[in-house]
């Protein structure tokens, strides 16, 4: 799977260059799945930002970027239906936009759908979180960011890549580079703080910062 995690969105030119490369075809060409869930999970979202989130009114660009198609995937609601149904949605989708919210609840819902485990197979598909949506392929949160308790506690999420992502870098008073290095100082591993102008593209394994904005790479 492609990744391009981001702090908010497809926000700038670099960004978007960023994602048209891992699609490798224009975005006009592309058909694309969004996940709401993790709106559901947090205390400052809810059935409006959902909405606005999958209608492209949201000022975080995702679904309004001119996609071929736009199709929503409710990971709560796949349980209750066949995967012979709803994994080949997934896979002839070429990109999954993966909203904000509450990544442990994301990260809850990701595993009881059956989501997280087809990941491996997606080769070719691209991932583009937003917050939350990026927190979640990340192997912890920190307490920082745990609003929403799963019931196993703590605050791992999927590990699908090796570093933990501080986003919306001085947005709010309180998510300060001084912030950033007391969380990663619990953390104790390799994490990057980013701001809405910045994005992470993994591929394969490699690590590129896309960025028009701050960052700062926190080594273990």
């Amino acid at each position: 799977m492609r990744l391009l995690l981001t702090s908010a969105g497809v926000s700038n030119p670099s960004i978007r260059d960023a994602l048209v490369d891992l699609l490798g075809k224009p975005i006009a060409d592309s058909n694309a799945l969004c996940i709401p869930t993790a709106q559901y999970g947090h205390p400052w979202c809810g059935p409006d930002s959902a909405w606005r989130f999958i209608s492209g009114r949201s000022p975080l660009p995702m679904t309004d970027l001119g996609w071929k198609s736009v199709g929503v995937l409710e990971l709560t609601a796949l349980p209750s239906i066949s995967e012979e149904r709803w994994v080949p949605w997934v896979r002839e989708a070429d990109v999954l936009l993966v909203a904000g919210g509450d990544a442990m609840y994301l990260c809850h819902w990701m595993r009881e759908s059956g989501l997280a485990d087809l990941l491996p197979s997606l080769r070719d598909t691209v991932w583009v979180g937003l917050s939350a949506g990026s927190m979640v392929m990340t192997p912890r949160i920190g307490d920082y960011f745990v609003e929403w308790t799963s019931p196993d506690g703590g605050d791992s999420t999927l590990g699908v890549v090796d570093f933990s992502i501080f986003p919306h870098l001085g947005l709010m008073p309180y998510n300060t580079m001084a912030a950033a290095e007391k969380w990663v100082a619990e953390i104790a591993g390799p994490a990057y703080a980013i701001d809405d102008q910045t994005a992470i593209k993994v591929v394969d394994g490699t690590v590129e910062v896309v960025s028009e904005g701050q960052w700062k790479l926190f080594s273990s």
